[in-house]
């Protein structure tokens, strides 16, 4: 046990906290940042995402699988010892397990499982699951594939061959869903450090037979006699392209047999990440939970190319297996990664991501800009290469254009660009309402561009129809995030476009209610008003989207009449919040008056600082983090759908202190300040975009409860704004924060619009 004091970053990490509420991919221990392997136990599975993973309340460890992501899962691995019970299901040979002797931590995982005896441990580099087992009993030891079996989502099929004596490959084939259209294989090669003794492959029928060659929608079974102390390992490598790619991944980044040695390797990758901020001061819990959400921040949105570039393109009719181009040096000039939606990636990664991992960034603008070339759009969210048109709005425009102001200029921008455009019009993403894969009906488009809204009643087979007024909101937020860019390469003409469009929200704002509301095909506002309902509003309700002009805060403050209204409105909704901690029950987001568990909501207290109350944002933000983000059991901590590094990011940026409500995508980007709730922080920065070497905040008189900003100081001059440029930051400095438990008024309190 290593002393407070020679503790690393990624030593305070606990994986394990919030374990006993969150979705499939939530937990994964063995892995490397954004690793394309997420290799972790399964207490439970179902065709569920809610439903299956990893359960801290559970007994029970069912298999350990490789691939936890959004919409795909996959090559489930048991030991167990005695009878082989494959064929009789995991609820069979599933094996009771401790958390006293459960290990979980960044890049490993180890558990005994205690119906077999067996120390079960687990590691990773990017693409390659390395498992090691002690059998601390003798006897017949048996290595269960479950290949065909439902993790998260069924398979569709499945093909096993043994390549070697000690070696196997094939593929098992993830069901198509309403989300991810086309089926979508993972190909493995599984190579084990002893010959079996025994092969045998068994059926949905029951039926056993001794592996012979190639079989298909087939468990596999190995089976070794083993002595007490017996330590058997197996590495497997995974690619979406072919079972001959997974095998390179397998030579490239594991040609050895070192267990240790992997493990210590993504000890240092993990630690090399989360060291980018280092933090001082505050209590262990605060560390712990920093760490912990930094972790999560990048670790959600998985790797999909190989080692050596190739990726698979699924956008068009058949499969196609493309090449990454090579750098200077033979090596792949960004990976490919898979992706849930960027729905509210604005006020989360795309803010920390440039700070911290700003590589991840730059991948995933030449990945989208790839799928553009490839399929003729930039997509909201891939998986495997599908387009999937997850959630609403075009929210990879904030992305790439937040990228591109903050710095990170290693993609054709031009190319970007026309890819925004067309997704901005019809036949883009502002036609697809979520899922919709055969028609452009759904986003309304044609009528935001004609009326200046949405209405509600457009009819399409898609999700979030019902979600008129908030794509509303949305389409004029991305389109004032496209309209910098435009004015930055010298659109004009675009640029006064989309900056007419970006007004569009006063179209849904009722001047008798002071609330945005949803209208009807005729213009009318749906009746009868109800802010609590989600009529209109996708995962929330009128009280959340009251305040969505993120891009346009003087002018919202315009239709409030006046900059007390608001600050005194907005005041009144965080203290109806404070009553329900400030989020509501998962999938009923409308039933609470705000929800910082959930996307939409999470740069409302920041709205304060645009209104020139400052210290109201230094109040709630704190106030927030202490109700809802602090807790480092395994029964709380993220109070709401931490959803691949959302929650994570956003968490991390508050303690840190910074903030961006509009997303980064200003042509001068700036971030905004609350109270940090660390003494020291210290931001390590990338050479390889930035000049500056280190950018330190420093806080006095800091402590718990409330703290709030008395004065402060940037490279030893009086800051009296409550933001600062990103350029600052990105060129190094020190910016000095003297704290109290009273609020000074009269720190920064100018308005954004003066």
């Amino acid at each position: 046990m290593k002393s407070r004091e020679m503790m690393e970053p990624v030593d305070w990490v606990d994986p394990l906290i919030d374990t006993a509420n969150r979705r499939f991919f939530f937990l994964t221990t063995a892995s490397r940042p954004f690793g394309m392997v997420n290799l972790s136990p399964d207490t439970r599975a179902g065709e569920n995402a809610w439903k299956s993973g990893y359960r801290y309340t559970d007994s029970h460890v069912l298999w350990f699988s490789h691939v936890h992501a959004w919409q795909l899962c996959g090559i489930p691995v048991m030991p167990t010892l005695g009878e082989m019970r494959g064929p009789q299901g995991s609820n069979q040979y599933k094996s009771r397990f401790s958390h006293k002797s459960e290990v979980a931590e960044p890049g490993y995982h180890a558990l005994t499982l205690e119906d077999y005896n067996i120390r079960a441990e687990l590691t990773a580099t990017v693409r390659v699951g390395f498992h090691r087992y002690t059998f601390n009993e003798a006897g017949r030891a048996w290595i269960l594939l479950d290949l065909p079996a439902t993790i998260m989502l069924p398979m569709s099929d499945c093909v096993l061959e043994q390549v070697d004596d000690n070696a196997f490959a094939g593929y098992v084939e993830n069901e198509a869903t309403r989300r991810r259209p086309k089926r979508t294989k993972i190909y493995f090669y599984i190579q084990f450090d002893d010959t079996p003794t025994e092969c045998v492959c068994w059926y949905n029928d029951g039926s056993v037979e001794k592996l012979n060659g190639r079989t298909r929608n087939s468990g596999l079974a190995v089976g070794y006699d083993v002595e007490a102390g017996t330590v058997l390992q197996l590495r497997v490598g995974i690619s979406y392209c072919g079972a001959e790619y997974a095998k390179d991944n397998v030579v490239r980044e594991c040609d050895h047999w070192d267990f240790d040695a992997v493990r210590s390797d993504a000890w240092r990758e993990w630690n090399d990440s989360l060291k980018r901020i280092r933090v001082e001061g505050g209590t262990d819990a605060q560390k712990t939970k920093f760490y912990t959400d930094l972790f999560h921040a990048q670790k959600g949105r998985r790797r999909v190319s190989d080692a050596a570039g190739t990726y698979l393109d699924m956008t068009g009719i058949q499969p196609q297996v493309r090449q990454i181009p090579p750098d200077d040096n033979g090596l792949p000039r960004y990976d490919h990664h898979n992706s849930d939606a960027l729905w509210g990636a604005a006020w989360t990664i795309n803010v920390l991501w440039p700070l911290v991992c700003p590589q991840i960034t730059h991948n995933f603008c030449n990945t989208f800009l790839d799928m553009y070339r490839n399929g003729g759009l930039i997509p909201r969210g891939p998986s495997g290469g599908n387009y999937t048109f997850v959630m609403t709005a075009p929210t990879s425009t904030t992305l790439l254009v937040s990228a591109w102001m903050q710095g990170i200029r290693t993609f054709d921008i031009e190319t970007a660009y026309r890819g925004m455009i067309k997704n901005h019009a019809p036949g883009g993403l502002m036609s697809k309402a979520g899922y919709e894969h055969q028609s452009c009906r759904g986003g309304g488009v044609e009528f935001y561009l004609e009326r200046g809204y949405v209405p509600q009643g457009i009819e399409a087979d898609a999700f979030h129809t019902h979600a008129a007024a908030t794509m509303t909101l949305e389409y004029a937020y991305h389109d004032w995030a496209l309209a910098q860019l435009a004015k930055e390469l010298g659109q004009y003409d675009d640029y006064d476009k989309l900056m007419g469009r970006s007004e569009n929200y006063r179209h849904l704002w009722d001047p008798d209610t002071k609330f945005m509301r949803p209208r009807n095909m005729d213009g009318s506002f749906v009746e009868p008003f109800d802010p609590m309902s989600q009529e209109g509003w996708e995962e929330g309700n009128a009280y959340h989207y009251r305040w969505y002009a993120p891009h346009d805060v003087p002018g919202l403050i315009e239709l409030f009449g006046s900059r007390e209204t608001f600050i005194t409105e907005l005041d009144n909704l965080f203290r109806m919040a404070e009553a329900h901690d400030f989020i509501a029950p998962h999938g009923r987001h409308n039933e609470g008056y705000m929800d910082y568990g959930n996307q939409p909501c999470t740069y409302l207290a920041h709205l304060f600082n645009h209104a020139g109350a400052p210290w109201l944002t230094q109040k709630w933000v704190r106030r927030i983090v202490q109700a809802v983000k602090s807790d480092i059991t395994p029964y709380a901590g993220y109070g709401g759908d931490e959803d691949q590094g959302f929650m994570g990011s956003l968490n991390a940026l508050m303690a840190i202190g910074l903030f961006s409500v509009h997303g980064g995508c200003d042509q001068e980007p700036f971030l905004e300040l609350s109270s940090p709730v660390f003494d020291r922080i210290v931001i390590n920065l990338d050479p390889e975009y930035y000049s500056g070497t280190t950018f330190t905040i420093e806080t006095e008189n800091n402590g718990a409860g409330d703290r709030y900003i008395q004065s402060a100081e940037l490279n030893g001059r009086p800051l009296e704004t409550w933001w600062i440029y990103h350029r600052t930051i990105v060129e190094g400095g020190h910016l000095r924060l003297v704290l109290g438990p009273e609020p000074n008024e009269n720190w920064a309190n100018t308005p954004i619009d003066t």
